[in-house]
């Protein structure tokens, strides 16, 4: 990037939030992404503009300018990563709050794109969103090979076996340990469900949480040590943020977290609260980003920034 609409960030400096130095990048930057190409119909870009530049904290796109900067590069290097991590966030939203899926009306405290639209222009928006993250880092990752491993990333983290698959079995997961059992019976229940449900949020959730930071790592030019180390942190804190949500779910209001609230104990979906109980779901999720924590170790003070977002999927509120 040639300009910059704030200085760029200081290496280990934590603001209040710890994505504030970040933020006036990445809206920049997406907003930008976000002025298609002539021929793209007028209704269908103002839907995809919506869902790309709703008001959000961010964090995928953060943190592959974090990850950057762990390894030891300018967090801007991660830039086309960021945003097109962004993008396919925004299609899964769009497309996860549809009627024949989750349902929702409001996501991010606004209508959601089938309501403020309508349900075949969201359909097509995050179609399309899904190509332009591709063509974003082709056309940005000047590094042919570069470029071809960041498109491989991302789409793994976005196909059948990750996110798109992971959402599949979330939906077919809807009431699929409700039935009665014997004590013993309903204790390896439990276990074999939470091993499923992990397995569903290393992929709906998790996918897109591990390819932010790998696509960070790869174009900050990080080793295959600092790669497999946040490899590892992306999986525990992916779980552990899953883990909150299933929590607010469970205990916030839908003003507060800017989406419905119990939508999930009314379809009788299997969630970490219904399996292990308020304070059983709450010490899983300190587990795993105390897991996070220690697998960021070997960036030493580059850490710090990393650190701050895994206590802050903990602690946050919405």
């Amino acid at each position: 990037m040639n300009a910059h609409p704030v200085n760029p960030p200081k290496t280990g400096s934590r603001d209040s939030n710890g994505f504030n130095e970040f933020k006036p990048f990445i809206e920049t930057a997406l907003d930008s992404a976000c002025q298609f190409a002539p021929g793209c119909p007028a209704r269908l870009a103002e839907a995809m503009r919506y869902a790309v530049l709703a008001p959000g904290k961010r964090l995928r796109p953060a943190l592959a300018m974090m990850a950057a900067e762990a390894c030891g590069a300018d967090p801007l290097d991660a830039i086309p990563g960021a945003v097109a991590v962004e993008m396919i966030h925004a299609y899964s939203l769009i497309h996860d709050d549809l009627p024949a899926m989750d349902d929702d009306d409001l996501s991010r405290g606004r209508p959601t794109c089938h309501i403020k639209f309508d349900e075949a222009t969201a359909i097509l928006a995050g179609d399309a969103l899904i190509a332009e993250a591709f063509s974003h880092l082709s056309d940005k990752i000047k590094n042919p090979e570069l470029a071809i491993e960041a498109i491989r990333t991302l789409g793994h983290a976005a196909g059948s076996s990750r996110l798109v698959g992971g959402q599949m079995e979330d939906l077919a997961a809807e009431n699929r340990f409700s039935s009665e059992k014997n004590a013993e019976e309903e204790s390896q229940c439990k276990q074999r469900a939470q091993e499923h449900l992990e397995s569903i949020h290393q992929r709906k959730t998790g996918a897109l949480i591990a390819a932010s930071l790998d696509l960070g790592a790869l174009l900050g030019g990080g080793s295959k040590i600092e790669r497999d180390a946040l490899a590892k942190y992306a999986k525990s804190v992916g779980l552990a943020f899953q883990v909150v949500d299933d929590l607010l779910d469970f205990t916030s209001d839908a003003k507060l977290l800017g989406k419905r609230t119990g939508k999930d104990a009314a379809k009788g979906k299997l969630t970490y609260p219904s399996l292990l109980g308020i304070d059983g779901a709450k010490k899983h999720a300190e587990a795993l980003i105390q897991t996070a924590q220690e697998a960021i170790s070997v960036f030493g003070e580059r850490k710090s920034r990393l650190s701050w977002a895994a206590d802050y999927v903990l602690e946050r509120q919405h």
